[in-house]
């Protein structure tokens, strides 16, 4: 059987905020979004380059705002990626040198977390 992972939900408080944070200083490109009726607005962003959208929105979720954490993308240079988000205006922890990658961490206005991973060389 085989199964694609395409859309994780990111609970935010401020729907129109979180969309010009994940499309104006992360880089995610706005897919879709589209009210449905006032209980449901579905907003799809999807970050360049990758096959898994995220959906944030009124009505798409029932986690609580803040409550994603860990989310992780893979990216190939943690230093450029941190100077490209540095740059932008995130607010990024420092790069995090592991034995399985390298890590940029941030978060959103509501404290859902990201990590940035750059894998480890392969020998």
């Amino acid at each position: 059987m085989q199964m694609k992972l395409e859309l994780v939900a990111v609970p935010v408080t401020d729907v129109d905020r979180a969309k010009a944070f994940y499309t104006g200083k992360i880089g995610f490109v706005a897919d879709i979004d589209h009210t449905v009726h006032e209980g449901l607005r579905f907003v799809q962003l999807t970050p360049p380059g990758s096959a898994c959208s995220v959906v944030i929105g009124v009505g798409t979720t029932e986690m609580a705002p803040g409550s994603q954490k860990g989310l992780t993308m893979v990216i190939p240079d943690a230093d450029a990626a941190h100077a490209e988000l540095a740059a932008r205006g995130v607010e990024v922890g420092a790069v995090d040198e592991q034995p399985w990658g390298r890590f940029v961490r941030f978060a959103d206005h509501d404290g859902n977390t990201w990590a940035l991973q750059q894998l480890p060389q392969r020998h």
